[in-house]
């Protein structure tokens, strides 16, 4: 009856924000709720609730902190000066313009946002691949790839996976440092190639340097900039990801002295920092209300005894050769199931009841977390329907959704099969 119940909680989850009638925040509280009821749990509910809006309180925590502070020192323009010699070394060479294209968004998806990484790389290398005559397919694939491999601890798709399996982020983090650096060799290596075939297909032989284009700013951005404290923000910034990654400190604690040292730093007027906080509070808001929605709905499933039916269920009908390869497996799948799963109902609907499942044959939750943000929604997101940063990046480069989706597709499947492969071969989890 219990697993029953706890399929039909999935299963109307996925439907409802899969189908758009309800918002993820919605559905991930209300519906949960509503079969608890039906199941006879009562006032047992709240404390279900509250034990799994604790277990994300520090994710929720980071995820703030974090956006708050790349949001200030990107206001500051530490992005600025990395920009502006990008355009300059780059010059019109094809080879040079596509890896610069694909070091920009890296560099620029250190915010954690797909969005903002699109925003800034393709209207910046645009009007470079325009002038050459260069495919805009190229372009987008190459911003594509770098956001899609960069999954850093602050990332949406890192940040679920912690919050849906209660698993420390810089637990599924740390072990993936060299699967990851693999997953940016491929990029690039990518990139070395695509911009050969286009120089190749132009008849470009001798590319000149020098910057084609200078770069502008609104009168309102130069307003917020501070060139004087590029240095100070770019060591404060590789101090914040040195503690997280080497002394192991915690995310929300970095984030958030980071946060108030960068305020201190660049706007030290109080209304200022009031204007610069307001200014990117929505979305941190927006997403942390989702995370503490999601705790609340894996507290339900866990505190009523349906997610360890559905793992029961699951491990009674699953063939038993087939466990030990349950990591390796999400992690050759996870990049197409961001085709079919958005990142709230996978992480939090059908995440869970994998991890459970494999939970039961020895497997550790951190290694299906592992194992999924190998692909879904990291490489998976630039290319899946359901997310707005795909129409984003084909508005942007001025491309056809199919288009788009042919010319990146094996690229970015390529990226998550060969980061899948290397996790094998580092004992991140077995084949």
């Amino acid at each position: 009856m219990l697993a029953l119940l706890g399929f039909l909680t999935i299963a109307a989850v996925l439907a409802a924000i899969l189908s758009r009638r309800m918002a993820p925040l919605t559905a991930l509280t209300a519906i949960p709720v509503a079969t608890a009821l039906a199941g006879g749990f009562g006032l047992k509910i709240a404390p279900f609730m509250l034990h799994g809006i604790e277990s994300v309180a520090g994710v929720a925590g980071m995820f703030v902190f974090a956006i708050l502070y790349f949001g200030i020192v990107t206001d500051a323009g530490m992005l600025d000066p990395i920009i502006d010699g990008i355009l300059r070394a780059v010059g019109t060479n094809p080879v040079r313009i596509v890896m610069g294209t694909a070091l920009l968004a890296l560099l620029v998806h250190l915010d954690g946002s797909g969005a903002v990484t699109f925003l800034v790389t393709i209207p910046v290398m645009l009007p470079l691949y325009d002038r050459l005559g260069m495919d805009r397919r190229v372009l987008a694939c190459a911003a594509s790839l770098a956001a899609g491999v960069n999954f850093l601890p602050w990332t949406g798709p890192m940040i679920r996976a912690s919050a849906s399996l209660h698993v420390p982020v810089m637990s599924i983090f740390r072990p993936l440092v060299p699967v990851q650096l693999a997953g940016l060799a491929f990029v690039f290596a990518s990139a070395w190639w695509l911009g050969r075939r286009e120089a190749k297909r132009l008849g470009l032989r001798d590319p000149a340097r020098g910057a084609a284009f200078p770069r502008e700013l609104a009168a309102e951005a130069r307003a917020l900039r501070r060139p004087k404290r590029f240095w100070p923000n770019l060591i404060l910034t590789l101090l914040l990801i040195a503690g997280m990654i080497g002394l192991r400190l915690d995310p929300v604690v970095v984030f958030m002295v980071g946060l108030v040292l960068a305020l201190w730093l660049n706007y030290p007027d109080l209304g200022v920092q009031r204007e610069r906080i307001e200014a990117h509070s929505r979305a941190a808001l927006l997403m942390a209300a989702i995370l503490f929605a999601a705790g609340a709905f894996t507290g339900i499933l866990k505190g009523s005894g349906m997610l360890a039916a559905m793992a029961k269920f699951a491990v009674g009908t699953a063939p038993p050769g087939l466990a030990p390869h349950l990591p390796f497996a999400l992690g050759l799948l996870s990049m197409p199931l961001s085709l079919l799963f958005d990142p709230d109902s996978f992480y939090f609907g059908v995440l869970p009841v994998l991890a459970e499942t494999a939970r039961a044959f020895g497997i550790p939750a951190v290694q299906m977390a592992q194992a999924a943000v190998l692909g879904q929604m990291t490489t998976g997101f630039p290319v899946s329907p359901l997310t707005p940063a795909t129409f984003l990046i084909v508005g942007l480069a001025g491309v056809e959704l199919r288009d788009h989706q042919k010319f990146c597709f094996l690229f970015l499947f390529g990226a998550s099969v060969l980061m899948t492969v290397v996790a094998v071969m580092a004992g991140v989890f077995p084949p």
